[in-house]
């Protein structure tokens, strides 16, 4: 019995009302603790693809007579297009099709930073179509770019947010602790780069393209087309990096459409490396001006923050005040978060944006608070530990746990301090997370079971590198009770699945997962049902284990194949659905980093030598690909926090690093010990796993425990992204200032 419900469904903290359908008899969670195949190590079911080079990723595929595409980017950060020869483009060697300002969506006549799509040259050969470019002979007319933040007009309202009275919660506290912290734009710079190859298939559009949402992109396209949603497919097989940055279509897709039109062939539009780190969004820049107040014995009285995000030329504005908002019991909080926009490319979403940046900021506010309370960093946190937000319950937290679990990792600083020698001094620090990954509804998937015994779990959702598909097969397989091999994922296509949730937000698993058990549920009934018939017994003391039917009594064992294979060609069809999350809850993740650093005062150089990382993501599903998600995670904060940023002419605007050697991601010398502890008890109020997600939780704290880190090592405030040597010789020069000041007035005093 189905019925029809309205639920709240959340990506990245941004909620939204939908219409849901649900069945009326949802499954019970599995019981807590490590089940046969969920819960267990499982190398990638396409891990054998992968190696051998036969996973079909969107910059592999070569359609017949398929033409490639180069684009006009303006070298200024503001101008206008005065006027480009489109006939003298027409004419070059191999060119098919041109496109200017305002044929296709995202190409503009003015360009509002440095790298922005213009128009476009259709031919035979890439190299062709960037040798046209030349021949389009575009004038500019160079405007004066707005490259200051805080001068900036703002995009739209500030979001603001307050409870309680901040002055008020100021006044009663007897310490209080300001700052001003920055950090910087980073660039996501995925493998595979931003592409879509588009061919027309009579009135059909075909959209292969490398994305983090397969739906979202088949309704932008079909919108912005004025097309039904049916007679645009989209297809991701594999997908080498994203993010965050490959949430929509963006102007290779529809450019590359255009042109597969009015030329009648299948268009390639790849960025290529160096407009990867002009045009494909960035985490964006803040400067985040913050207040706490605290009692004497650590209890928070007051929390404050304006933030300015600098959002670009286009992009949304990030709850970089989450963090502040949600992760203590703090009873007077007021923030307000500022978009600027600037001439510079515009912001997208990057692996837990604006929480990254956010956290950086309090839990650096939050040590130099414990500091100045003399109380001990990990102990303040649990003073102010937080038991519900805006009166709303968690669905389940255990941060406790997770300190509990830091201990062994914190009380290691002692050690490591001993080991200071030389210019080499070594601290410890730690951080706290907050972040979203409860996914929502809708999401659907089916499970055909054939006579052969096997399993082909369908749905169209896409497996951005994150083991997806592992984790998929592991449900499927345990909800079934057949081994894991015997189980197939078919995903990636709009045109051969139902629909499926984007993979953002920490939301692919628990979105999915619910509704390929459900479906594995439905499918498993169907067995049953059949084996009772034929072997005449009781439905409800059959059961399907090891690739066996058994009965309770043991009398019954009996190879699913010869029970499915009672159906010849037929085949068991299941469908399941994703039902709706806990209401009046809060479905948050948790976790807490403690880092170890060894900083020569010398020359600012800084090591991360350990980082221990306990998270509560709910119930576990595949161990093996969720340490990859947390080796991943603390080594692109790594880069975050020491080394990656893209460098502006402060002038012009021109970005300055376009390249790899020029901008300067984490190596395998960077990479410290990471020790992982995941909590791993099933959230009860959420879905028929209990599961969150983990894509985001890792990469949060990173920042604020390193620089934490520095701080217990050197006694410096580091309040600045990226940690540079120049940054850390800064910050020690301040140090060794404020101590002198200290000294002097102790002096003066005696």
């Amino acid at each position: 019995m189905a019925r029809l419900i309205k639920t709240e469904k959340e990506v990245e903290g941004r909620y939204e009302d939908v219409w849901l359908v649900v069945e009326e008899d949802p499954l019970e969670q599995w019981p807590a603790g490590a089940r046969t195949i969920v819960g267990q190590e499982t190398v990638r079911v396409d891990a054998p693809q992968r190696i051998r080079g036969e996973a079909r990723y969107t910059a592999d595929l070569q359609f017949p007579g398929m033409l490639h595409t180069a684009v006009l980017r303006s070298p200024h950060a503001h101008a206008r297009v005065k006027s480009i020869d489109r006939e003298r483009a027409l004419a070059a060697a191999g060119v098919r099709g041109v496109l200017g300002p305002g044929e296709a969506k995202g190409l503009e006549d003015v360009a509002g930073y440095h790298g922005a799509p213009v128009a476009a040259v259709a031919a035979e050969t890439f190299a062709q179509a960037q040798a046209a470019l030349e021949q389009l002979g575009a004038e500019w007319e160079v405007l004066e770019p707005a490259l200051d933040p805080d001068r900036s007009e703002r995009h739209d309202d500030p979001n603001r947010y307050e409870r309680g009275d901040l002055e008020a919660g100021l006044a009663e506290a007897d310490v209080v602790v300001e700052a001003e912290y920055r950090t910087q734009s980073v660039l996501h710079n995925s493998f595979e780069t931003h592409q879509a190859v588009c061919r027309w298939e009579g009135d059909v559009l075909e959209v292969y393209i490398s994305t983090q949402y397969i739906w979202g992109i088949r309704d932008s396209v079909a919108s912005e087309l004025d097309l039904p949603p049916d007679k645009v497919r989209v297809v991701c097989e594999y997908m080498g990096g994203g993010f965050g940055s490959k949430n929509s279509p963006d102007e290779y897709t529809f450019v590359a459409a255009e042109l597969a039109k009015r030329t009648g062939r299948p268009v390639r539009c790849a960025l290529t490396r160096r407009e990867e780190n002009l045009a494909a969004g960035n985490r964006n820049a803040t400067i985040q001006r913050l207040v706490a107040g605290a009692r004497s014995d650590g209890t928070l009285t007051a929390l404050g923050g304006e933030f300015v995000n600098s959002v670009g030329w286009s992009g949304w504005n990030a709850s970089t005040d989450g963090p502040m908002r949600m992760l203590y019991d703090c009873p007077n909080v007021r923030t307000v978060v500022h978009g600027a926009k600037i001439n510079t490319p515009p912001m997208k979403a990057f692996r837990a944006p604006g929480f990254v940046e956010g956290t950086f900021g309090l839990e650096c506010l939050l040590d130099e608070l414990a500091a100045k309370l003399d109380l001990d960093p990990l102990e303040l946190r649990r003073k102010n530990y937080a038991h519900a937000t805006n009166d709303r319950p968690y669905s389940s937290k255990n941060l406790m746990e997770c300190y509990r679990r830091a201990e062994t990792h914190w009380e290691r600083r002692h050690e490591v301090r001993s080991r200071s020698d030389g210019p080499w001094k070594r601290g410890v620090g730690l951080a706290s997370q907050i972040w979203y990954g409860g996914g929502g509804p809708p999401s659907y998937a089916w499970i055909r079971v054939g006579s052969d015994g096997r399993a082909t779990v369908i749905t169209a959702m896409q497996d951005i590198g994150t083991g997806t598909r592992t984790a998929m097969a592991q449900i499927a397989a345990e909800e079934l009770g057949i081994p894991v091999d015997r189980v197939e994922v078919s995903l990636g296509d709009s045109a051969r699945g139902p629909f499926a949730s984007i993979s953002a937000g920490s939301s692919t698993v628990p979105s999915m997962g619910p509704a390929v058990r459900q479906a594995a549920h439905d499918a498993k009934r169907q067995i049953l049902e059949i084996a009772s018939q034929r072997y005449d017994r009781e439905e409800r003391v059959l059961d399907l284990k090891d690739g066996d039917v058994v009965s309770t009594d043991g009398n019954l064992l009996i190879p699913l194949t010869e029970v499915v294979g009672l159906l010849d060609d037929a085949q068991v069809l299941g469908k399941g659905a994703r039902g709706p999350n806990p209401t009046g809850m809060n479905v948050l993740t948790f976790g807490c980093h403690v880092a170890e650093v060894a900083v020569d005062v010398e020359t600012g150089e800084v090591q991360v030598e350990r980082i221990a990382a306990i998270h509560d993501v709910g119930r576990v599903i595949s161990p093996l690909q969720a340490s990859s998600q947390v080796e991943g995670g603390v080594i692109q904060g790594i880069g975050h926090t020491l080394s990656e940023e893209r460098l502006l002419d402060p002038h012009s605007g021109a970005v300055l690093t376009q390249t790899l050697d020029a901008y300067r991601l984490p190596t395998i010398a960077d990479v410290p010990e990471i020790v992982m502890d995941l909590v791993d008890e099933p959230d009860e109020h959420l879905t028929n796993l209990g599961s969150k997600g983990l894509g985001e939780p890792p990469i949060i704290p990173v920042a604020a425990a390193i620089a934490n880190a520095i701080r217990d090592a050197t006694g410096a405030d580091v309040r600045s992204l990226p940690i540079t040597r120049e940054e850390m010789l800064r910050a020690l020069r301040e140090a060794e200032e404020r101590a002198k000041a200290k000294d002097k007035v102790a002096a003066g005093s005696s």
